[in-house]
């Protein structure tokens, strides 16, 4: 593909990033929906409303290895086309099902889809955005991701509120369909290379993973373990300071506070490094995270917020970037995979043993050991990656290099 020198807010990126966008929606809106409607219209229980969030993520880790191996071997054009067709199917689906076992099924098969789709379309954004740019344009493409953590609740919760279950499925299907019918307009690079034509049965470990990834990916992992306090139990801690009306302001504050430093994040990865971006932000993460340990009013359930938006969104794109930038161009699809099989663990390993943290002690408690994990973060992303001198990474690395 030939790339504009420089630019970023190309045709083929709006394409991307607004598929991404719509993909997340869909993920965050069931994730917020299908426990009510679990409990209620299926007679299920609490346990059976978190399995159905569990297998789902259970299903994108177990893929998500070879998803690099099938992007090679398929080719990315061909691997979106097919894994977002499926994707959009499987999200029809959730209009038939009406007992809980097919309701499982459906979230397994789900997840799969989910796994492959999203991490072929950032391989296909990787190579849109030009090499110069990497920092500044994944962390836009992060941002849609990001966002939909906000809007994905948000319109879930009022379509389901003033209309049915059906109507908001039919919605959602509506929206990725859109998406995926713009996705034929993208056109995407293919790398020849020898491998991509091997035989299935010849795959090694080194089909399935890009160790090259493995620091990025272990500081990306304690960034998620430490997020997962966040996606499942902020809304439970709200409710027991009195405050749970507030969540949704959270959100937004969140998505407010990321958008703001985006630009800046960004532009300082690409001509400083990754360095002049990772080290403030995790401290910035660290801070909101003690912080949120002593909530018991709204404003400091927002300043919160907004110290996390600040630290955990800027810290995220980083890694990605990182990722990506560590391994050769054809194999960014490995890079990526490797990547998110390891963050993926990361919030589905966090969510468990948090869980553990907060019913043996406290939520209070909860924050304070995440935040200190990610204050330890600090001098494991130095050894690991920052404290390497004279690192370079593919041609694709930010401007300025030790």
């Amino acid at each position: 593909m030939e790339k504009n020198h420089g630019k970023i807010w190309t045709g083929p990126f709006f394409v991307a990033l607004f598929n991404n966008f719509f993909l997340f929606i869909v993920y965050y809106a069931l994730l917020t929906i299908l426990p009510i409607y679990i409990l209620n219209d299926l007679n299920g229980t609490e346990g059976q409303a978190g399995l159905a969030m569990t297998i789902f993520m259970l299903s994108a880790i177990i893929v998500r290895p070879f998803s690099g191996r099938i992007i090679e071997v398929f080719g990315k054009r061909k691997t979106l086309l097919i894994s977002e067709l499926l994707f959009c199917l499987s999200t029809i689906l959730y209009v038939f099902i009406d007992s809980l076992s097919l309701l499982l099924a459906l979230r397994f098969f789900h997840g799969i889809w989910f796994s492959i789709v999203t991490t072929v379309l950032i391989t296909v954004v990787n190579d849109i955005i030009p090499d110069s740019r990497k920092g500044t344009g994944l962390g836009y493409f992060a941002l849609s991701m990001n966002l939909a953590v906000v809007f994905g609740p948000l319109i879930a919760l009022t379509i389901f509120q003033l209309y049915s279950y059906k109507v908001l499925i039919l919605g959602l299907a509506t929206v990725i369909v859109i998406g995926y019918l713009s996705a034929f307009t993208l056109k995407v690079s293919e790398y020849s290379i020898e491998t991509s034509t091997a035989k299935w049965y010849r795959m090694s470990l080194h089909d399935l993973f890009e160790k090259k990834v493995i620091p990025s990916g272990v500081v990306g992992f304690l960034t998620a373990f430490a997020y997962a306090s966040i996606m499942s139990y902020i809304s439970v801690y709200a409710e027991t300071r009195g405050v749970f009306e507030s969540v949704s302001l959270f959100f937004i504050a969140f998505a407010i506070a990321m958008m703001a430093v985006r630009p800046f994040t960004g532009k300082m990865y690409d001509t400083r490094g990754p360095n002049a971006v990772v080290y403030p932000s995790f401290i910035f993460y660290a801070a909101g995270l003690i912080l949120l340990s002593t909530m018991h009013t709204v404003s400091t359930l927002l300043i919160a917020g907004v110290l996390i938006g600040i630290g955990y969104g800027s810290v995220v794109p980083c890694l990605q970037a990182l990722a990506i930038q560590s391994a050769p161009k054809h194999r960014s699809g490995h890079a990526t995979s490797t990547f998110f099989t390891i963050f993926d663990s990361g919030i589905a390993i966090g969510a468990f043993v948090l869980g553990i943290v907060s019913a043996k002690w406290s939520y209070s408690l909860l924050y304070i050991v995440c935040g200190v994990i990610i204050f330890f973060t600090i001098p494991v992303y130095w050894r690991l990656i920052g404290g390497k001198k004279g690192i370079r990474y593919s041609e694709s690395v930010c401007n300025h290099q030790e």
